[in-house]
């Protein structure tokens, strides 16, 4: 998807029709930039995009119920329509596409009436003319950048930071698996499932009274399966909702004076407590694989001793010689010559002492193997002294860890103590609110662990059903022909599943690989972006020799948010072009359209962010105020500009205090006084010589 173009009517702080704003895609002049100050409808025009391709707004958006010009509202007759209209282009896989939301709002004595919105869509034909598509125009607009995924592409650059947010984690994953595909999958997982229900009931309907059975004993457990599934979910989404009100609760808590410090304190230690839960739990799973991989070590101690005591005694008594073989002995026999030079005659004495040898000397092929063995053992007792080297490492890294989780608790727990019995009415209820949610939170984990468990012994059950099934006789065709086709469709979900959980997995690893290239380049501290297989998007640090999260500031936030938005679309983009799957979306082209996204940052890490962004995007837009484009960020976009473009804001105050940006050596105006009692923002485009 490349936009082309946007224009306004009656929108917001737009006055009138504006005029098309031609917006830059080509390869290297691909980024647009629009300056406006605070205020001048920068925000206005981000959501423009938003509402016109999908009806919505970003969260600073106030008053959207208040779409339509106040001018244009206040100029109008009574029971006059007034409308308001935004319209863009875009191309698209080689098609041409326009699209126009538009809203009109009637005017009363002393109010106005705002009707429904109605959106028109026109693709450019071959001929060169425009015609209306069959489709729905949301369906087409979906199928190129789903809704659901719209805030990644079109953002407030100062709230940005949200993404990061524990409440987002589900969107985020929801989101990243619409880039794969694999809600692809999970519909042909789900037609295959139903499919397979529908071949159990054929069979059921022709089988015999045992296959009845245990069809009907499968189907009860399948009924089981998806009830506590669908209470699984029921579980996440509340435990989502008591993470955010504990979140809340905390953040109100840490806003009284008397506690902040306290609270403060207490949300510090459950960060360094979290983390040492996790590390803790990551060094059992090591000890685990150390045990796996070689534990039977310490289990041969007994045995190699035994293999060192038969090679002793087979050198004491002469069996196994080094050096001397029977091979050796024989050709020298043979050849009837020692190798000193004495002949070797039967009979004589000199072949009688070399003959006894033979006796005493083995194969070469048995004395080899003898000593690779002797090798292998030594190699084996070495491994046990490196594997109680290695245990005892991780049980002391795993008891530190429990001292650690235990001060910490302590700690925890005495300051929660000194909070509930807080002399404050509003402290102590606020903390008894949070133990009430720890309480809840505790209950619905221990519920989703038990469901787990449930659902995984069901389908252990499910699993030894199908092979009673499968080895029932069918003694009627039909009945056999029934059953290659469930044993079929049951091979095709589970391959399937396999290709879903591979791919969401390597996805997620390239994904935080690229996150952290791109944070690394941006931002100058030492942390580490992280995404959990949940897809939470954490910052931790290392200096320590633990993995500990990071009380990140909002600018760090922000940072994160942008190398993932970044991220996204790199991978995605190289995704879509190693595999060119149609499980992906229609193009790997996307633009991003940024609000302010340089405001909470510091020097540096501008002009990173300016140097990174218009590589990894296809097309950017950036809304920008003068402060934040100011030296560095405009040297490192300077040679990416295609368009540019300033919002000139008509103040109706009296006596404002106009102001100017200079641009390619001319001057604009960004803030002029009003010709009347209105406000209201023009668009400029602003011109030069590139």
């Amino acid at each position: 998807m490349k936009l082309t173009s946007i224009k306004l009517c009656n929108f917001r702080s737009f006055y009138g029709t504006t005029p098309e704003i031609v917006l830059s895609g080509g390869d290297v002049l691909n980024t647009t930039i629009i300056h406006g100050n605070n205020g001048s409808g920068k925000t206005s025009l981000l959501n423009a995009f938003t509402w016109v391709l999908y009806e919505k707004f970003s969260a600073a958006f106030a008053s959207v119920e208040q779409l339509v010009n106040k001018r244009a509202i206040a100029e109008a007759k009574p029971k006059q329509a007034i409308e308001c209209w935004v319209e863009i282009g875009w191309e698209h896989e080689g098609k041409r596409y326009r699209v126009k939301r538009s809203s009109r709002v009637y005017k009363n004595e002393s109010d106005f009436e705002a009707g429904k919105t109605q959106l028109t869509m026109w693709v450019g034909g071959d001929d060169g003319k425009w015609y209306f598509p069959p489709q729905q125009p949301e369906d087409i607009i979906n199928q190129i950048l789903p809704a659901s995924l719209h805030q990644y592409f079109f953002f407030d650059g100062e709230r940005i930071e949200e993404i990061v947010r524990s409440d987002k984690k589900a969107e985020i994953a929801e989101a990243t698996k619409i880039f794969l595909g694999v809600e692809v999958i999970n519909r042909s997982i789900k037609h295959l499932s139903e499919a397979k229900k529908s071949l159990e009931n054929d069979l059921k309907a022709i089988g015999d009274s045992e296959i009845k059975q245990l069809l009907r004993q499968q189907e009860k457990i399948e009924r089981e399966i998806e009830s506590i599934t669908k209470r699984q979910t029921e579980i996440k989404q509340e435990l989502e909702y008591q993470q955010t009100f504990k979140k809340e609760t905390s953040n109100r808590l840490r806003e009284l004076s008397a506690a902040k410090e306290l609270q403060e304190r207490c949300q510090n230690l459950e960060t360094q407590n979290q983390a040492y839960k996790e590390e803790y739990k990551k060094t059992r799973e090591a000890l685990k694989k150390i045990i796996s991989a070689r534990g039977y070590t310490v289990l041969l101690a007994e045995t190699t001793s035994q293999f060192r005591e038969v090679m002793h005694d087979l050198k004491q008594r002469g069996e196994l010689t080094a050096g001397i073989s029977r091979e050796f002995i024989n050709e020298l026999l043979n050849s009837q010559r020692c190798i000193c030079g004495t002949d070797l005659n039967i009979g004589s004495h000199p072949h009688t002492n070399v003959t006894l040898w033979l006796n005493q000397a083995c194969s070469s092929a048995v004395e080899e193997m003898a000593f690779r063995m002797s090798a292998q053992v030594d190699e084996i007792d070495k491994q046990a002294i490196a594997f109680w080297e290695e245990v005892d490492r991780e049980q002391g890294r795993i008891n530190q860890l429990r001292q650690n989780i235990s001060q910490i608790e302590s700690e925890l727990d005495n300051i929660q103590d000194r909070l509930r019995k807080d002399a404050n009415e509003e402290i102590s209820s606020l903390q008894k609110r949070l133990d009430g949610i720890e309480n809840k939170i505790d209950e619905l984990n221990r519920e989703q662990g038990a469901n787990q468990q449930q659902i995984a012994h069901f389908t252990t059950e499910i699993e030894a059903l199908g092979k009673q099934i499968a080895k029932q006789k069918l003694n009627e065709e039909r009945q056999a022909l029934a059953q290659r086709r469930i044993n079929a469709t049951q091979d095709a979900i589970e391959r399937l599943t396999e290709v879903r959980n591979r791919q969401e997995k390597q996805f997620r690893l390239q994904l935080e690989k690229r996150v952290q290239e791109i944070f690394a380049e941006i931002s100058f501290t030492p942390y580490i972006p992280k995404i959990s297989d949940k897809y939470e998007l954490t910052l931790v640090e290392n200096t320590a020799g633990l993995e500990a999260p990071v009380a990140a500031s909002t600018g760090e936030n922000q940072i994160l948010s942008l190398s993932f938005i970044a991220s996204i679309i790199d991978r995605v983009r190289e995704w879509s072009e190693k595999r060119k799957m149609l499980m992906l979306p229609e193009s790997s082209t996307f633009p991003i359209v940024m609000d302010s996204p340089f405001g909470s940052l510091d020097e540096i890490s501008r002009r990173h962010i300016a140097q990174t962004i218009p590589k990894l995007a296809n097309q950017l837009i950036v809304l920008v105020t003068k402060t934040q484009w100011r030296g560095e960020v405009e040297e490192e976009m300077a040679d990416r500009i295609g368009r540019e473009y300033v919002l000139t804001y008509f103040s109706s105050k009296p006596d404002c205090e106009q102001d100017y940006i200079e641009l390619g050596g001319e001057r604009y105006p960004l803030v002029r006084q009003s010709p009347n009692e209105f406000e209201y923002t023009e668009v400029v485009e602003v011109k030069r010589d590139w």
